[in-house]
């Protein structure tokens, strides 16, 4: 019985090793990868976060919601990044899915800052204030520039994490086939006739 206890280690446990190879294989997200894309997020929040106080200063008080909710996905992206900086593999998570969700987030109200500014400012034209549609026009091209380094942030990220789940997938694939080949081991240890 012993020996046969050892044959099944020393037949499961290369499987198993299999496994915990695939862990380390290029597949999933690295450090390096994760790095480059948290310090394209941190340039990108870097030039959105203070137009976000821009946009309740010119488009007035009906904006200041939508400036606090804008702040509020800044600020979660803020803390992500911190936490990403101190463990990079954090992003290789669930914690990853809610990053790139934020980073969706922040590229849309990126694009409302602009279209909302743009809209400002052909109010303001046709009422013949181009002073105020003139700084109007500059708060959106900057929100339309912020937008665009988002964006690239944002599909940066998407990106990794596919990788990371698609990853994911093919080591929980590779575990069940070992997991598989143990069990038919054991069931044809276990049906081998006793001595």
């Amino acid at each position: 019985m012993k020996t046969a206890l050892v044959v099944l280690l020393l037949l499961c446990v290369p499987g198993f090793a299999v496994v915990a190879c695939a862990q380390t294989e290029k597949s999933f997200p690295t450090n390096d990868e994760i790095n480059l894309m948290l310090t394209h997020t941190e340039r990108a929040m870097a030039q959105y976060k203070p137009l976000i106080g821009q946009e309740t200063n010119q488009m007035g008080k009906s904006y200041a919601d939508a400036a606090a909710k804008d702040l509020q996905v800044v600020n979660g992206l803020e803390m992500a990044l911190k936490a990403f900086r101190a463990s990079p593999q954090v992003f290789n998570g669930p914690l990853g899915f809610a990053f790139s969700e934020l980073l969706d987030d922040a590229d849309r109200n990126a694009v409302l800052c602009e279209s909302g500014a743009f809209s400002q400012a052909a109010l303001r034209i046709m009422a013949g204030d181009t002073n105020k549609a003139s700084s109007l026009l500059q708060l959106a091209q900057s929100c339309s520039d912020a937008d665009a380094l988002i964006y690239t942030a944002s599909e940066n990220a998407d990106s990794l994490y596919q990788r990371y789940v698609e990853a994911e997938g093919k080591l929980a694939a590779q575990g069940v086939e070992a997991a598989e080949k143990c069990t038919d081991i054991l069931k044809k240890n276990d049906n081998a006739p006793k001595k």
